[in-house]
């Protein structure tokens, strides 16, 4: 998958496409793929990178929402545990099982989860990741050795999936690519082309790196823009009102030695009644997250002060390791989108805000899909392409999304190692390494990342930049902010050599990187 090959495929293209997709987040890659794999010709712009913002700044979860039962939202839960079982089937190299522990610590806290545990495995019936139980003291400590003794009673296991969400999104526009569609990255909308009876029927795009704007024809154009979703509306109608109430939730990442064992831990009610998270991930702890109501969107959310005092306070507070500044490694901060009554718009906690998605077709045939979570991509993508097939006027035909496989799968990826989450990629990579030695250099001994990977991301994963490498093709800048600084340089030079750049480029590259990264390091 090749920028250069999908920009040749559209400028040869002849006549209005089927279906135009604004955004190269987990919605826009989902309904793109939906759309292709149904036959239907289909063009993805995504105006950065793909999911440059909230959809690679998740809690990593593949997730019913243990928290939405509790809420009543007994839809959501069924419909996401649906969705969970098909994503781990369809992309078992990136999503798997994760053992999560609720610690108890007040005598009623056992079998109040407890409860709510077993509702949640019946609810998941034949598609369960495995059934919860109770936990004796002995055997909570067991699971999390570091967890905090003093009260503890016992605990609650269940089990849930994880991801690794950036990786997926990659995976999935390689998907929509094998499909027949034609993905570009770095391709902004900037207007919507409208016929004489204001019928939306096409965008205006610029592309980034040249500044070369074109005119594209589409039977139908859908938003999927997430944090940007209210943008795109108003390019079709100035007036409307915005529908979404963004909220950020950050994250810390620290050492593995701060959480060492397999599973994870489950807050289920802090003090202010958020849900706290402690996760293993990619041989780091992911802390979070926080629910914060911000103005508007932005590409680069920075962490507020008051959430990183939270994290690290509360992580102290359930772990005997009590971590300080100095020990966060990385922070990151994403932006959901959360959609709204527009009848009342500014009522309510953010964090008591439904995670239901919402389809929406504008008087002038603008097709709008917005909040959901990732667990939820693959249905969101399917009730959009239901009803914007029969508004662009084509053959309507039925969903084949549900057991079709992502790029990359491969039912036991572990046995590639350091390459486990390319997947069946994983051959070619070491292929790759075989041809050329030298490409098998780790770039920083605190970083999981060989100059391959950068190779590969380049000739491959349509990556375009320094940070495209480390932030998303690896996971580099949230691993290790500071690792992934240092090791920017090796990255340009490697990236250079592909793409024919010069030494101004490797070092643009590099200042643009430093810049974004330093908002990952925590604040001294």
């Amino acid at each position: 998958m090749q920028r250069d090959a999908g920009q040749q495929a559209l400028n040869a293209h002849d006549g209005p496409w089927d279906f135009i997709v604004i955004g190269g987040g987990a919605t826009g890659l989902g309904t793109a793929i939906e759309a292709a794999a149904r036959g239907y010709d289909t063009l993805l712009l995504e105006q950065h990178d793909f999911a440059k913002a909230t959809s690679s700044r998740s809690t990593k979860l593949v997730h019913g929402g243990v928290r939405y039962l509790q809420q009543g939202n007994i839809s959501l839960v069924l419909e996401a545990l649906k969705e969970r079982g098909r994503l781990q089937k369809n992309a078992p190299h990136l999503v798997h099982n994760l053992a999560f522990v609720v610690p108890n610590y007040d005598w009623w806290e056992g079998p109040f989860y407890g409860i709510g545990m077993k509702v949640y495995d019946m609810l998941a019936g034949r598609q369960n990741f495995g059934r919860s139980k109770h936990l004796s003291l002995d055997e909570t400590l067991e699971h999390l050795p570091t967890i905090e003794p003093k009260g503890l009673r016992g605990g609650v296991i269940y089990y849930d999936g994880q991801f690794d969400d950036a990786r997926l999104a990659v995976n999935m526009a390689q998907t929509f690519v094998e499909q027949g569609g034609t993905a570009l990255n770095y391709m902004k909308v900037t207007d919507l082309l409208k016929a004489d009876d204001g019928y939306v029927n096409g965008v205006v795009a610029e592309c980034q790196e040249t500044g070369t704007t074109m005119n594209i024809e589409a039977r139908a154009v859908i938003n999927a823009t997430g944090i940007f979703t209210d943008s795109i509306r108003k390019m079709d109608d100035p007036t409307v009102s915005n529908t979404l109430r963004p909220a950020q939730g950050t994250h810390i990442v620290l050492d593995r030695s701060f959480l060492p064992g397999e599973a994870a831990i489950m807050i289920p009610k802090t003090d202010d009644g958020r849900v706290l998270f402690a996760i293993p991930w990619n041989d780091r702890v992911v802390v979070g997250t926080t629910d914060e109501e911000v103005d508007g969107p932005e590409m680069e959310p920075v962490p507020m002060q008051k959430e990183l005092d939270f994290l690290v306070e509360h992580a102290g507070r359930y772990l005997t390791k009590d971590p300080t500044p100095d020990d966060v490694l990385s922070v990151f901060a994403g932006i959901r989108p959360l959609v709204t009554d527009p009848t009342n718009p500014g009522s309510g906690d953010t964090s008591e805000i439904s995670r239901d998605h919402v389809l929406h077709i504008s008087n002038n045939g603008l097709v709008t899909i917005s909040g959901g979570k990732w667990t939820t991509y693959r249905q969101m993508a399917e009730d959009t392409i239901d009803q914007a097939a029969t508004l662009a006027n084509v053959e309507e035909r039925p969903s084949v999304t549900a057991d079709l496989h992502i790029h990359g799968w491969h039912e036991h990826a572990e046995q590639f190692g350091d390459f486990s989450k390319y997947g069946s990629d994983a051959p070619a990579l070491k292929g790759l390494v075989r041809e050329n030695p030298e490409l098998n250099e780790q770039l920083d001994e605190r970083l999981p990342v060989r100059a391959v990977q950068v190779v590969w991301g380049v000739r491959h994963e349509m990556a375009r930049s320094v940070e495209d490498i480390l932030s998303r093709r690896t996971r580099s800048l949230l691993l290790d902010a500071q690792a992934s600084i240092d090791i920017a340089p090796k990255v340009a030079e490697l990236m250079a050599n592909e793409m024919g750049q010069d030494q101004a480029w490797q070092d643009e590259q590099v200042e643009a990187f430093t810049e974004v990264a330093n908002g990952y390091k925590m604040p001294t």
